[in-house]
């Protein structure tokens, strides 16, 4: 089950709106096939790792037992149902942590599994399985993609000079990591302000992965961004959606495909709407770069379901830019708080990892 949920993590941020799933199928001891989620969501896992057993040898799955990430697909969509075709290739037995929550699919895999006379065995590995598709998880259940929330700043929380310099806080190894993240995620949001001050590209340069292009996401309530950005460059703006008030008459934009919020009570963005707009595109994983009034938003909007804060050995002083933006905290009390579940050195720099503290 380890080797089928590594083979998951394979997909994250490059099968959406589908689950990341991986598939090991043994046999008399050895592994004869094994297959995980292909780009765009299919083929699905299981459906790759029975190709490789039948090209190893004919009937090579028939008696086996298969580990699979998730319940097996029981719905017709593009694709047949992987549990017929777990079933049409004779294994015996179905290992899988947890059931899909897509009401397509939610035991209806499993039951039609056991109705075929084969084994099924669930929760192994469980928490594991959920935490890959804890994007995919989200949007079944909250109609809306899992957000994690990057920050990077000195250790007094500052990302820019009072100037406005802000390249570079944190070093290349660092950076580099950011790149990872954006590949793990199926888009990448930053604010207007954010567009126009960095002009960011967005994109991945990491070696091996320069293929993957996350959807470049911009909040441009009025659509003023000008064409002169990174993101409208032709390379670029097939893959950026604008958000925009869904109130601009006539609403059209000169580079990259609109997609209308409906505007929220302080002039900006609604920010729940937004996400459920996401979510209901097939988002399941959105990374935010930026800027700091938009974190703060999302954080007094309750939307932040992870935080990663790279710290830099350095420190600028008050008249610096803060990280975040206003929270319009009256009391401690109200602060959001986090735990921390992971930390890292990364060249000269820290990584922190922190989800939402759960009141128990």
């Amino acid at each position: 089950m380890a080797a089928a949920i590594a083979l998951a993590r394979r997909g994250v941020g490059r099968v959406w709106p589908n689950p990341a799933v991986g598939c090991v199928i043994v046999s008399g001891g050895r592994v004869v096939g094994r297959g995980w989620t292909q780009p765009g969501g299919r083929p699905h896992a299981e459906a790759m790792a029975l190709a490789a057993a039948e090209s190893l040898s004919p009937g090579a799955a028939r008696g086996a037992t298969v580990y699979v990430s998730l319940e097996p697909c029981a719905h017709f969509g593009r694709t047949p149902p992987c549990a017929d075709a777990l079933i049409a290739a004779g294994v015996a037995r179905v290992v899988a942590p947890m059931e899909d929550p897509d009401p397509r699919v939610s035991g209806g895999g499993f039951a039609r599994l056991r109705a075929a006379g084969l084994a099924v065995e669930t929760g192994l590995m469980a928490a594991e399985a959920a935490s890959v598709n804890a994007g995919f998880l989200m949007r079944q259940r909250a109609r809306r993609p899992f957000l994690t929330l990057k920050l990077a700043a000195t250790l007094d929380g500052r990302i820019a000079t009072a100037s406005g310099e802000s390249r570079w806080i944190t070093g290349p190894a660092a950076r580099a990591r950011v790149h990872l993240l954006r590949a793990r995620n199926d888009g990448v949001l930053v604010g207007a302000a954010t567009a126009r001050a960095d002009d960011p590209a967005l994109d991945i340069r990491i070696p091996g992965l320069q293929d993957h292009a996350p959807l470049r996401l911009v909040i441009d309530a009025a659509l003023t961004l000008p064409p002169t950005l990174k993101l409208a460059a032709p390379s670029q703006a097939a893959m950026a959606w604008r958000l925009h008030d869904r109130n601009i008459a006539g609403a059209a934009a000169d580079w990259g495909e609109p997609v209308a919020i409906a505007p929220g009570t302080d002039g900006r963005l609604d920010l729940h709407d937004m996400m459920a707009v996401l979510g209901a595109r097939g988002l399941t994983r959105v990374l935010c770069e930026g800027g700091g009034r938009l974190g703060a938003a999302l954080l007094r909007a309750g939307l932040v379901d992870e935080m990663v804060w790279f710290s830099a050995g350095a420190a600028i002083g008050a008249e610096g830019a803060p990280a975040l933006g206003p929270l319009g905290l009256a009391h401690l009390a109200g602060a959001p708080r986090f735990d921390p579940v992971h930390h890292e050195r990364l060249g000269k720099d820290l990584m922190s990892v922190w989800r939402p503290r759960r009141e128990t």
